[in-house]
């Protein structure tokens, strides 16, 4: 049982209710949150406890922050060896060397605990889709966790990420968007696109679930530590990990902070950052002793995955860190780096990506120069991989290509606007199932004649409906006449499926239709196209027209996203919207879309008497009501809640996933609601553009 008290803002300080998935802070509006935990309530056997549970980041559960219930999504991650490294040693003349070796985790780096972590919290909040911005490895771990949760990820790269990554990032089934500029550039493109879409935006080492899974790389250290005691255990005196963002670092000076609080250890280790020259705005900024770092705009390494220019609050929580336990900053060269790779290999046989490479180079360094003393213990983070053949069996045709404009060329918002417009066009996606593939490609050229999407053929039903089903695109052209699998069977498949039933399908086939048939495609076909009554050019059209008309009725336009976040209701208070839902998860997921938009209050409540007690004290503007809760029915809420003052003329939108609602108790609900939505078919962007309306106009 988590033993999480309170969450707490590290810009202002405000403390807050115990809930791992705030993203805000209440008093301030700062996004740099932090968990607080009652430490002296761990029993005091705890130690002997976790012998008897299993050997992953999740035994840790009193201090994780997470509810008893919480379902975790997991391939064993975590308890990596701590392994002596004693070629090492020999090689540069100190005895207490330690390896953290986090290559052991599924996709081979330390970035499946933060994968784990938040991909868990996000299912647990009944979020489908994410947006992610990524250096190269927590890419590569959160494609592998949203993939095994069926989470879509949009990921946004920097071109600079290697072509194997890339294809590794594909394989898992997520979509690649691969931005020409610096990395904060392709932060700055995937926070619009998420914003621009409706989508959660992962919040990095601002995130507690993100800097929470970090700690407990501290907490196995500490255990495994050859020094510890059954009830006591042990800690390095120096811990040591290459940096681009700043989470692994923090993650763990925060879980060695917790273990010497509660007294399981004597000391904090000393933390020593390291980057690469070409990219070191904290250890320039550290090496002049400066609070905040100096943003490096244009980052020079071969090693791009530690590329992170501006680190913010990372840099100031990590030098506050090495003022009052010690420790160290430092740059090295990408050569140091890969004479360190190469090393490893030859005296430890550890063969590792040369971003943990630069640790070891910085180790060096650290011993060289006198910092790290003779008789002092240091444990180093190992972590990455070498590249495996995914380029063998993924092709270019699953990575987007996206330019920004050059800041002297444009101004940034509008080349933003830009980027994300012609984004919007490159990332609609057309399946072709057609086992002609002179047809298919006939269709494939004249599409891509019209507009700049992305189209993929398959000439067998059967790679047809598995392509549908990974990409989920936003049109299908299918034919009738295929071998094994016909097209009527591939149209059923698709619409059984609750992830693809809402793809238009459009039949384009020679096959000469009964009237059954005919009967039979207009009941889930969009349009039905007879092979050689019609140009390939008139076809193209008709698909383009298609799916524009989909996406913009499904997607908010640029004009409607500027709207969204700054309404002009003609009030200057808060808006005050009350969720009413006996299932916590929902409620959370509905809660934090509307928090999303800064001009709503929201209020969250379990129960009916729970809701009118709210509805009585907030007075809201809107109601978001579940039909099925814990003490009372959802027809019998409605009547009370219309009968009620001030809530009587408040709008009352009802979210169920019931769909066997008699006839009596559908129109008792559609006279006294002014919406139903469908839980399992909820668009969020609709359903947020849906509320604004009524918002608007009620005041």
């Amino acid at each position: 049982m988590t033993l999480l008290t309170a969450v707490r803002c590290l810009d202002c300080g405000l403390r807050m209710a115990p809930d791992p998935y705030t993203v805000v802070c209440a008093g301030c509006g700062g996004s740099w949150l932090d968990a607080v935990y009652d430490l002296d309530g761990l029993p005091a056997d705890w130690p002997s406890q976790l012998k008897q549970r299993a050997y992953t980041l999740w035994r840790y559960a009193e201090l994780y922050p997470f509810p008893v219930g919480f379902e975790p999504v997991t391939m064993g991650e975590g308890w990596t060896p701590l392994t002596r490294a004693e070629g090492l040693a020999r090689e540069v003349g100190h005895g207490g060397i330690w390896i953290k070796d986090e290559r052991r985790h599924a996709t081979g780096s330390f970035k499946d605990r933060q994968a784990a972590t938040a991909v868990s919290a996000l299912r647990d909040q009944g979020v489908d889709a994410v947006v992610l911005a990524s250096t190269g490895n927590a890419a590569v771990a959160y494609a592998a966790y949203c993939a095994r949760s069926r989470i879509k990820l949009w990921l946004f790269v920097t071109s600079s990420v290697p072509a194997e990554k890339m294809r590794e990032l594909a394989l898992y089934g997520a979509e690649v968007i691969k931005v020409a500029g610096t990395y904060d550039q392709a932060k700055a493109v995937a926070a619009s696109f998420a914003q621009r879409r409706g989508l959660i935006l992962d919040g990095g080492a601002k995130s507690i679930p993100c800097k929470e899974s970090m700690k407990t790389i501290a907490f196995e250290i500490a255990e495994q530590w050859p020094q510890s005691l059954p009830d006591r255990w042990g800690a390095p005196d120096w811990y040591v990990q290459a940096v681009s963002g700043g989470i692994g670092p923090l993650g763990v000076l925060k879980g060695f902070e917790e273990l010497a609080v509660a007294g399981l250890i004597d000391r904090v280790p000393k933390i020593a950052v390291v980057q690469t020259k070409g990219c070191a705005p904290m250890a320039q900024a550290w090496a002049q002793g400066l609070d905040d770092a100096i943003p490096v705009d244009q980052p020079d390494s071969l090693i791009t995955v530690l590329a992170t220019g501006a680190p913010g609050m990372a840099y100031r929580l990590l030098k506050r860190a090495t003022d009052t336990y010690g420790g160290a900053m430092v740059a090295v060269s990408d050569g140091e780096a890969f004479r360190a790779m190469r090393q490893l290999a030859r005296v430890e046989g550890i063969s590792m990506e040369p971003a943990a490479s630069v640790a070891f180079a910085g180790l060096e360094r650290l011993l060289d120069g006198g910092t790290i003393k003779a008789d002092e213990s240091v444990v180093v983070n190992c972590s990455g991989h070498t590249f495996s053949a995914e380029k063998y069996t993924l092709e270019d045709r699953y990575i987007l290509n996206l330019s920004v404009p050059s800041p002297t060329a444009i101004r940034p918002a509008e080349g933003l606007a830009t980027t994300l417009e012609e984004l919007d066009e490159r990332i609609t996606t057309i399946v072709i199932i057609d086992d002609n593939p002179y047809d298919s490609r006939l269709i494939q050229r004249f599409l891509r004649s019209h507009r700049h999407y992305r189209v993929f053929e398959a000439n067998s039903p059967q790679d047809g409906l598995a392509l549908v089903r990974q990409r989920q695109p936003d049109a299908v052209l299918l034919d009738l006449m295929m071998p094994e699998m016909d097209g009527f069977e591939v149209l059923d498949a698709i619409k059984a499926d609750i992830r693809t039933q809402r793809i238009p399908v459009v039949i384009v086939s020679a096959k000469s239709l009964m009237s059954q048939e005919r009967r039979r495609l207009e009941a889930y076909a969009e349009s039905v196209w007879q092979k050689g009554s019609f140009s390939a050019k008139e076809l193209a059209t008709h698909v383009v027209d298609l799916v524009e008309r989909d996406v913009s009725s499904h997607r908010p336009a640029a004009d409607a996203v500027v709207a969204s976040t700054a309404p002009e209701f003609g009030t200057d208070r808060s808006l005050h919207v009350l969720v009413v839902d006996s299932y916590g998860p929902e409620a959370r997921l509905i809660r934090r879309l509307l928090e999303t938009r800064p001009y709503l209050r929201v209020y969250e409540a379990n129960s009916g008497l729970e809701a009118l007690d709210l509805a009585n004290e907030v007075m809201p503007d809107l109601i978001i009501l579940d039909l099925e809760l814990s003490d009372v029915s959802g027809e019998a809420m409605v009547a009370q809640l219309r009968s009620q003052h001030p809530p009587q003329d408040a709008p009352l939108i009802l979210g169920t996933a019931r769909g066997d609602l008699d006839v009596a108790a559908r129109d008792y609900l559609n006279a006294n609601l002014d919406s139903i939505w469908s839980k399992s078919m909820l668009d969020r962007s609709s359903f947020l553009m849906h509320i604004e309306t009524l918002l608007k106009r009620t005041l």
